[in-house]
């Protein structure tokens, strides 16, 4: 297993590129099995769990080329059925949270498909209800088998209305693309609406698909019997703006953040703002200028300020350990509650270890306390339990005084593309040890 080295308090110079939005990814390559054309994306991530889902693809039939590390294309003209009864499929898809999206559209278009159990980060009880209830509504019958459930709609798939039991965003994503070649109109109430959702309605617009709605949690999808090729470009990952911020406000660095795509980063540089850190947007850049001090607002009737998750427009849960760590040199206090997900918050047993001063309430909450830098973090050897919680570990170790390790990085690299080479090039102290 890898590791990082890192030796902390230099500070950072200069730009970076956002990588594409991981999470974007996934469904839109799952989206290329609703048409027998070739789909083009572009300004794909080459991180881990993206190839493994492309591996899975080329496994399935899907003929792959990769043209660059950072695009590729995908046609699904002729799909192996006995691939998805095989034990590697069962291996592969388990390990990719993401496997699931797979089963909408092999619905929509062959009438059939496979659930197996799915893998990712084991952050609390991420539940599958919602795509199974709102497939199951659409006309979906669920079979077990061994590993897998064997999923049909021997009568085709029929539009209908649904209320989602949550703002599921894979949920929603898999529904979608189920509902575009089903037969009549589907209403999705309580629809997901996060940047990734509107991408993915406008690629399947530009291949055929009738949706209304795009963008509101109100959909309106009138399937069609076709879809055709197309080629996509992937947003900026808004995940790795929000830990670029973060990161330049805990190694005190100047920073800009190139193509940062702002007009889809909602309330993220709002959050930030709140904690102190100043930031000016220079068309689609962010520029964060060198600080050495940063406070946090308090409420206007004197309160703490609390940063809580929520579903799109709300605070993404993936950037939550991220305030987290960087509250712990501001000046004032935060409460910090992940709604969302729980044990996600376990990692700052670690913070406390390297001298930051947080209470943990509960599995969801956490009360940091900044201290301005007043006392430097100072250094530990730790594990990545998960990919944010990862990173979150690495902008302390940047931080804090001496060398840190970091193992279990095979996590940050399912999310974060060659982050070691890309901080460096910032002027980090960052070692990379297979």
């Amino acid at each position: 297993m890898g590791k990082f080295k890192i030796v902390g308090g230099n500070k950072l110079h200069g730009s970076i590129v956002p990588q594409g939005a991981k999470n974007e990814a996934m469904q839109i390559i799952c989206a290329c099995l609703l048409t027998e054309e070739k789909v083009r994306i572009t300004n794909l991530p080459n991180i881990a769990d993206i190839n493994n889902l492309i591996d899975l693809m080329k496994d399935m039939g899907v003929d792959v080329e990769r043209t660059t590390p950072n695009e590729v294309s995908l046609q699904a003209r002729d799909i192996d059925f006995s691939y998805f009864e095989t034990e590697d499929f069962s291996n592969k898809a388990t390990r990719l949270r993401g496997s699931v999206m797979i089963l909408g559209p092999m619905l929509a278009r062959f009438g059939k498909g496979f659930l197996p159990k799915p893998g990712g980060d084991k952050i609390g009880r991420r539940r599958l209800d919602t795509h199974i209830i709102g497939l199951q509504k659409l006309g979906a019958t669920f079979e077990n088998a061994n590993n897998y459930q064997k999923v049909t709609a021997s009568n085709g798939l029929k539009g209908t209305y649904m209320l989602l039991d949550e703002a599921s965003v894979t949920g929603t994503a898999n529904i979608i693309m189920a509902a575009v070649m089903a037969q009549g109109e589907t209403t999705i109430f309580n629809a997901a609406c996060e940047p990734y959702i509107v991408q993915l309605c406008r690629m399947l617009t530009s291949m055929g698909a009738k949706i209304n709605g795009i963008g509101s949690n109100l959909l309106k999808i009138e399937g069609v019997e076709k879809l055709s090729g197309t080629s996509h470009r992937l947003l900026a990952d808004m995940i790795e703006v929000g830990s670029f911020i973060g990161m330049a406000a805990m190694t005190g660095s100047e920073l800009t953040i190139k193509d940062a795509g702002i007009k889809d980063l909602g309330i993220i540089p709002d959050v930030f703002r709140r904690l102190g850190i100043k930031m000016e947007f220079r068309g689609d850049d962010i520029y964060i200028p060198e600080q050495e001090h940063y406070e946090v607002e308090t409420f206007i009737d004197g309160s703490i300020l609390t940063v809580a998750d929520a579903p799109w427009p709300g605070f993404t849960p993936d950037l939550i350990s991220i305030v987290l760590v960087v509250a712990t040199q501001a000046k004032g206090t935060v409460l910090i509650h992940q709604k969302m997900f729980e044990s996600r918050l376990f990692f700052v047993d670690k913070l406390i270890d390297m001298g930051a001063q947080i209470i943990l309430c509960d599995p969801h909450r956490a009360t940091v306390v900044g201290l301005d830098r007043a006392q430097q973090l100072h250094a530990v050897k730790m594990v990545s339990p998960d990919i944010r919680a990862g990173v979150a570990l690495l902008i302390a170790a940047l931080s804090a005084k001496g060398e840190s390790t970091i193992e279990n990085i095979e996590q940050i690299d399912r999310g974060y593309q060659n982050i070691d080479e890309r901080l460096r090039a910032l002027g980090a102290d960052i070692k990379r040890i297979d």
